[in-house]
Parts: structure tokens; C-alpha cells; sequence
């Protein structure tokens, strides 16, 4: 994400400084294709709190992630996913945020200091015409300035659309059909 303003200071990727540590959440709430690993359960190779048991040998896609925690020293502690229960991502070539939430932990995404924060970021999202999207399971809620609109699942080919009416935002879920 590229985005400016006040998402630069705290979601612009700057070096990857920070070890995971003990937390394992991305283990659990992202897919990984080339394990047969569905997003939202635990992948087998985790040992909790210590880390990937084949990390030597797992999945590119593992063994170069990094979530924002990890790459912004401007985010705190109260940052870390495994203590906010939710994982911060910005897709590569995106203005976007996405917010992965474990499911166990539902509402966490609601709670304080981060509610406040995420409708920041997704005002200044919209001004770069990105989102902010939080993914709880496969539900998707965006997040605007007067509302938190869910959009229910989305499906592969689905994308969104933030419209602008004089200043009141809504959201529109596209689908795409493929070229065939």
C-alpha cells in the first residue's frame, strides 16, 4: 500500500525489523495453497507459540510474509496480532488495508485503541480511492466514515466499488465474469 497522509506513518511498510516472535496468527487465519491449508485453521505444521516446525523448508508465500506489525515500528504493541487478534496486510500495488480477524475473537477489530484507528485509516483510504476491509471468517465488512458496511463473501471474481454521492460513501460488490 502507498497510501498518504496519516496511513503512511502508520501502515507504509519500512524495514522488516521485527521478529514474530511467539505469535502464530497468520498460521491460522491465511490459506496456503501449496500446503492444502484453508484460511481459518491452524496449519499443521505450527508449534504454537514457537513458530513454523518446517520453516527451513515451508512454502515461499510463508517464509516471506510479513504483516504489518512486523514492518512499521510506528505500530505499537497493542499491535502485535497475536495480542490484537487480528492480522494487518496491504496488498502489493493496493491502497488498500486488510484486516484478517480471528474468528475466535470476532469483535476484536471493534474494540479500542483499533476502531478509532481503522476508521482513520479507511478516511484516508477513500481519499486515495483504496478501503479498509475486515475479514472475519469469509465475511468482509468495509469499513467507511459514518458506517461499517458488510458485504457479506466475496467470491474471486468480486471486487469493490466505493461511491461517492456528494460526500456520502456506499459500497458496491462487482462481479467480474472471466473471459472465456
Amino acid at each position: 500500500m502507498s497510501m498518504s497522509g496519516d496511513v503512511t506513518q502508520a501502515v507504509a511498510p519500512l524495514v522488516n525489523a521485527r521478529a514474530c516472535g511467539s505469535c502464530t496468527l497468520c498460521c491460522k487465519l491465511f490459506p496456503v495453497e501449496d500446503l492444502a491449508k484453508p484460511a481459518g485453521v491452524w496449519c499443521n505444521h505450527i508449534a504454537q507459540g514457537k513458530g513454523c516446525s518446517i520453516y527451513a523448508s515451508a512454502p515461499n508465500s510463508c517464509r516471506t510474509f510479513s504483516c504489518l506489525w512486523q514492518i512499521n515500528a510506528t505500530l505499537g504493541p497493542e499491535w502485535k496480532p497475536d495480542h490484537a487478534r487480528f492480522v494487518m496486510i496491504s496488498p502489493s500495488g493496493s491502497e488498500g488495508l486488510i484486516v484478517r480477524v480471528d474468528p475466535g475473537a470476532a469483535g476484536a477489530w471493534r474494540k479500542e485503541p483499533y476502531y478509532s484507528q481503522l476508521k482513520q485509516w479507511a478516511r484516508a483510504a477513500l481519499l486515495m480511492n483504496g478501503y479498509v476491509m475486515v475479514l472475519t471468517g469469509q465475511r468482509a465488512t468495509i469499513l467507511l466514515p459514518a458506517s461499517d458496511v458488510d458485504v457479506g463473501i466475496l467470491g474471486p471474481q468480486d471486487e469493490i466499488e466505493i461511491l461517492n454521492t456528494n460526500g456520502a460513501f456506499s459500497v458496491r460488490v462487482v462481479t467480474s465474469k472471466a473471459a472465456g
